[in-house]
């Protein structure tokens, strides 16, 4: 693998860091944290002019007919300056399922819409259990007239307050079945059979959108359903066929999340170096004394290494190649990585670091939100050394 940037991705990469410089800077988003919408109509309508909505999607869409690999480096800018906006969920978690399992109208009518910004997108996956495992999915998705009615709760929803569309995993039943009878579990056989996933209108009658307060401010939701009627043609996919298509799903979410806080570490590496050659402490500067070089070395160590396995993971996925074992091996990485680094970081800034007032803050609290996302570090070593012991 090569793991430099095509000249394409470094202007791309270059470009990105420009403009979130300036029109998206930390004291934008400090503003954001108390919007109850989260971000700016307006930083959208440029983000979706700048064509950043339509990377990944073939030009018949409105796209530009980019690679997974090609949105990542977005995406690495977009989690260095903490972009407020709805981006990840639209593009990654929505529109990418969408271009994997939907059908031709489907990709007509929503690919279209995401490129051109007027379509908002999110994945309603997680559920009480808190797990993204198959055995997770309890709401339940009736046949009735044709389509079906759903009835269940979703929770940690990326953007959900945002969404015109939520895509839904449930369980499908025969007709007349009692929602309640037919509950997964893990003991009930195969949990990954029967999943299916719908397009859901976020305004439908009987849904109801909250959002849930996260110690890392992002907007985070939980979806309740109660008797939410779709059509038939609302399926994404094939009726009880939905698994396959989730851990797609899931396998590019993470990686990309990995390269989100390979951004967010980048951006904490170069805030404390730039903080200790100007902090002067016994009549030099506090980055001359060698106990804080070693951190910042370490901090750097880590984001390398970081960047490192998760582009690994985001280019086998952008090649088409089997990517679970550099998923697992990115995400239990990085998580780690990036609480290492923005630990060090308050280490070297000292009680200014620990303030509110201060930028760090922001790196820290997402950090720590994204650790628990898409699967914890446990899990995710699991499911490496199930890769390497089947190899």
């Amino acid at each position: 693998m090569d793991m430099g940037l095509s000249e394409i991705q470094q202007m791309l990469k270059n470009s990105a860091r420009e403009f979130l410089a300036q029109e998206c800077p930390l004291t934008l988003v400090r503003e954001l944290e108390d919007d109850p919408q989260g971000f700016s109509e307006d930083i959208w309508r440029q983000v979706v002019n700048l064509g950043w909505t339509g990377i990944p999607f073939p030009e018949q869409y409105g796209g530009t007919g980019g690679t997974f690999l090609d949105l990542a480096v977005l995406v690495e800018e977009t989690g260095r300056a903490l972009l407020p906006a709805p981006f990840f969920a639209t593009v990654v978690l929505g529109g990418l399922t969408v271009l994997d399992a939907g059908n031709d109208a489907q990709k007509q009518n929503i690919l279209t819409g995401v490129c051109a910004g007027t379509v908002r997108l999110t994945l309603a996956l997680t559920e009480p259990s808190a797990t993204t495992e198959a055995w997770g999915v309890e709401t339940q998705a009736r046949a009735s007239d044709g389509g079906y009615v759903i009835n269940g709760t979703k929770l940690f929803v990326p953007d959900a307050h945002a969404a015109d569309t939520i895509i839904v995993a449930a369980r499908t039943m025969p007709a007349g079945d009692d929602p309640n009878s037919s509950r997964h579990s893990r003991e009930s056989g195969n949990p990954e059979e029967g999943i299916t996933l719908f397009l859901v209108p976020s305004g439908a009658s009987g849904v109801e959108v909250e959002q849930v307060s996260t110690i890392g401010n992002e907007r985070l939701c939980e979806i309740r359903m109660h008797n939410v009627s779709v059509s038939g043609d609302a399926v994404l996919g094939e009726v009880g066929e939905g698994w396959p298509v989730i851990e797609r799903a899931l396998a590019r979410a993470t990686a990309a999340h990995c390269v989100q806080m390979v951004g967010g570490a980048e951006a904490v590496v170069d805030m404390t170096v730039e903080y200790v050659k100007q902090r002067t402490q016994f009549g030099r500067p506090v980055g001359s004394f060698q106990a804080v070089q070693h951190h910042c070395a370490n901090m750097a160590t880590d984001v390398e290494g970081a960047r490192h396995v998760a582009y690994q993971a985001a280019w086998a996925i952008s090649e088409g190649q089997p990517a679970r074992r550099e998923v697992a091996v990115a995400k239990a990485w990085c998580s780690g990585a990036y609480q290492r680094v923005c630990s060090l970081g308050h280490q070297c800034h000292g009680a200014i670091g620990f303030t509110m007032e201060h930028n760090l803050q922001l790196y820290t609290r997402r950090a720590k939100v994204q650790e628990l996302s898409y699967g914890s570090v446990h899990d995710h070593k699991e499911i490496a050394l199930q890769e390497i012991e089947a190899a």
